[in-house]
């Protein structure tokens, strides 16, 4: 006979998708994040930005996605990295590291921001760019294309 036990292993997320939502301006409708427990800066109870989807946002690291910013599409936002502001991270793309997208900024397609790059201002990184290490790209800045900036 096989009896059945509970699981007593704690749940690893860190944040669930709220009723709260925005529909962007291709029609995907976005749920604002509310933090689960306490990690780095992020508390327990925190509303976060929007997502369109739980495949947006890992549950490890410290990522997070703040205030108005939003993630969807096949997007990731992963490891340490912070979306913030009014940014929009979308396509493929992926932001990793310790990498940070705010103010109006978008990154889009397949681009990739990693490292302790700052994507900031109303700079757009999209196609197949890269963003990384310590770079800075702000301003109306746009790197697209194969470019690499780091």
């Amino acid at each position: 006979m096989t009896t059945k036990t509970k699981s007593t292993k704690k749940s690893t997320k860190k944040y669930e998708l709220t009723s709260e939502t925005v529909v962007t301006f291709s029609g995907r409708t976005l749920h604002r994040i509310k933090a689960l427990r306490d990690f780095g800066v992020v508390r327990a109870g925190e509303l976060g930005g929007f997502v369109e989807s739980e495949k947006n946002l890992s549950h490890e690291g410290l990522c997070w996605v703040y205030g108005d910013a939003q993630v969807y599409g096949n997007a990731l936002v992963c490891e340490n990295a912070w979306v913030f502001g009014n940014s929009r991270v979308s396509g493929k793309a992926r932001v990793s590291g310790d990498a940070q997208v705010t103010g109006y900024a978008q990154v889009y397609e397949n681009a990739l921001v990693s490292g302790e790059a700052l994507v900031f201002g109303d700079a757009l990184v999209y196609e197949n760019a890269l963003v990384s290490g310590d770079a800075l790209v702000y301003g109306k800045a746009r790197v697209y294309g194969n470019s690499r900036v780091y």
